[in-house]
């Protein structure tokens, strides 16, 4: 295995250029997905070395996690070892586990939470009007998913204006944004190096919604207005940090410029000798790069077992 086993700890350096140049450079729709897939894949493979190496450094240790059938001793002796790294991998999985699941956790927790606040309250369709005086509005998934709005951001808005915020939160629904956002989220308790890519996509999966409702209305002046006032009134609504998984609104004066710009050309990869092509070769390759060596390492401690393992 060598230093393939290590190589997916780190690879994801590689995915930060695209990071930063992806919602400049790309339709936000192919940004968020790009950035999803590149995180699940990186941090997939880094979740599967932290297992490697749990197995290879803890070979010689009392209690390690060999099945029994490769309890002898030459077995233990053939297996590739570091006390060191065994033990530290350790820490890091229960670090792992700890936070994701109390990040599902947080997350179905608010869906609940707010679901069960639907009772009784007035609706159009697929919309839930809260009657408090804190402006707020936010797509809530489920099913059916809800576009939730209270009073107080309702009164703030023109009736065009209300027709964009609603089409806005529609395409989050539309989009499954919250499962992009999940799923980026979780991979970065899984490696940290992860983490920049959830501010690119909460901007892109922003971008996107943004750019539905302006295709749907036919107006972007009227979107970005709607989407600069919103955001200028607007306060957290009930619900703590868990709120921040449904309505991160990303940056809004940036939001507001690119709706005022041309609409983003809708092409499926970067022209390669741009930045943003350069960066997406970069992170592609990193991405490659990382789930060989996850395989490799897997591949190689396989064979080396299976080749110690007495008949």
């Amino acid at each position: 295995m060598g230093v393939f086993v290590y190589l997916p700890l780190v690879l994801p350096l590689t995915a930060l250029p695209i990071a930063r140049l992806a919602e400049q450079h790309l339709h936000p729709r192919r940004a968020a997905r790009l950035l999803t897939t590149a995180a699940v894949i990186l941090a997939t493979c880094s979740l599967v070395c932290l297992g490697l190496l749990v197995v290879v450094g803890t070979a010689q240790l009392p209690g390690n996690p060999l099945p029994d059938g490769w309890s002898d001793a030459e077995v233990r002796e053939a297996v590739p070892h570091d006390a060191f790294a065994g033990k530290a991998s350790i820490v890091a999985l229960v670090a792992v586990a700890a936070a994701c699941g109390y990040t599902v956790h947080r997350h179905y927790r608010f869906r609940a939470r707010a679901h069960r606040a639907l009772a009784g309250l007035r609706g159009d369709g697929d919309v839930a009007v809260l009657p408090d005086d804190v402006p707020y509005a936010y797509a809530l998934p489920g099913s059916p998913g809800r576009v939730m709005v209270s009073t107080a951001m309702l009164a703030s808005l023109e009736p065009a204006e209300r027709r964009a915020l609603f089409a806005h939160e529609r395409a989050h629904l539309a989009g499954r944004h919250h499962r992009l956002l999940l799923a980026t989220r979780l991979a970065g308790c899984v490696n940290p190096l992860l983490w920049p890519l959830l501010g690119a996509l909460v901007y892109s999966t922003e971008r996107w919604a943004d750019e539905e409702a302006a295709r749907f209305t036919g107006d972007r002046r009227l979107t970005a207005r709607a989407v600069g006032k919103a955001a200028l009134v607007a306060r957290p609504a009930p619900g703590g940090p868990a709120f921040a998984s449904f309505a991160a609104a990303g940056p809004v004066p940036r939001r507001v410029a690119a709706l005022l710009g041309p609409v983003p050309p809708d092409r499926g990869w970067p022209p390669a000798l741009t930045p943003a092509g350069a960066a997406a070769f970069v992170a592609a390759a990193g991405t490659t790069v990382s789930a060989l060596s996850a395989l490799n390492a897997a591949v190689a401690l396989f064979f080396v077992l299976e080749a110690a393992t007495p008949l």
